[in-house]
């Protein structure tokens, strides 16, 4: 078997890095020292991971069109038996995006630019919260007290930001999905409580807080669980009149919010329209599906 010296392992780094340079930016040339001074790549960007692997495809334009349809991992080629190299980085890079959504916490820097204060479940910590989904849906009544303090009683609409299981979710949509939506229902005249932001939360800690601050609607902008497609998305759950125990069918939900899904902004005005129908007909969930 031939050994792979130093300079040898240089070359095919060096080929490798070329191929994943942008298309419309031409191949990076090898400077002296065999040093890659090409264009830095996000290999988990999505229109580099877009790009056609497949040698010589017989029909380049139409694998090229199925590969802008969808975020799955289709004409990405192999290397023999295994996956190409890129295919596999693109991999372990998206893998590490979704662990990251899942164990690091909300920028605070997005909570002060939407003047939200925070409260926590009964969670302790990041692995209690994975590991108790029960304790993600309580509040201390310090907590419940504190939200009695700094929120409207009784509004027609209550809204929340939580991390769910994506902190990235929260990072990447709330500034543009908040705004839209709380402008939205107060063009429709309906009146918004005190948004917040709720750390270590599941779903069903909206139940809490609807019946705490005696709320017509509750709307949670929730991160969601992340896969290797996604790690930034997020889901609007929506209740009519939610109670502790109530039955999950009364939930209505709104999900895959994100950049290459529904984006936040049109999102935020798609909710609103939503939930001044919920006001209405003063019902949610599976109720709501069958009066249409």
């Amino acid at each position: 078997m031939a050994e792979f010296n130093e300079a040898m392992i240089q070359a095919i780094v060096q080929q490798i890095l070329q191929q994943m340079a942008p298309s419309g930016q031409g191949q990076a040339a090898p400077q002296e020292g065999n040093d890659y001074d090409g264009p830095l790549v996000d290999i988990s960007d999505e229109e580099v991971k877009r790009q056609i692997l497949v040698d010589n495809p017989l029909d380049p334009e139409a694998l090229a069109q199925m590969r802008r349809k969808t975020p799955a991992r289709i004409g990405v080629g192999r290397a023999g038996p295994r996956l190409k190299t890129r295919t596999l980085l693109a991999l372990r890079a998206d893998h590490a995006k979704a662990r990251d959504a899942v164990f690091k916490d909300v920028n605070p820097e997005v909570l002060q630019s939407l003047n939200l204060f925070e409260v926590k479940t009964m969670c302790k910590d990041r692995n209690e919260h994975l590991t108790r989904p029960d304790l993600g849906r309580k509040f201390d009544p310090e907590t419940l007290n504190e939200l009695r303090s700094k929120c409207t009683p009784s509004p027609q609409v209550q809204i929340y930001l939580s991390d769910g299981l994506s902190s990235t979710a929260v990072d990447a949509n709330a500034r543009d999905i908040l705004p839209a939506l709380t402008d939205g229902l107060k063009g429709f005249g309906i009146q918004v409580g005190t948004p917040f932001f709720v750390k270590y939360g599941r779903v069903p800690a909206m139940d809490v807080i609807g019946e705490t601050l005696d709320a017509q609607v509750v709307c949670v902008l929730l991160g969601e669980r992340p896969g290797l497609a996604t790690a930034d998305s997020m889901s609007a759950y929506i209740a009519y009149r939610p109670k502790v125990g109530m039955p999950e069918a009364n939930r209505t939900v709104v999900s895959n919010i994100h950049k290459g899904g529904i984006p936040p902004v049109e999102a935020g005005a798609h909710v609103a329209e939503l939930i001044r129908t919920i006001l209405e007909k003063k019902v949610s969930g599976v109720a709501l599906q069958n009066l249409k």
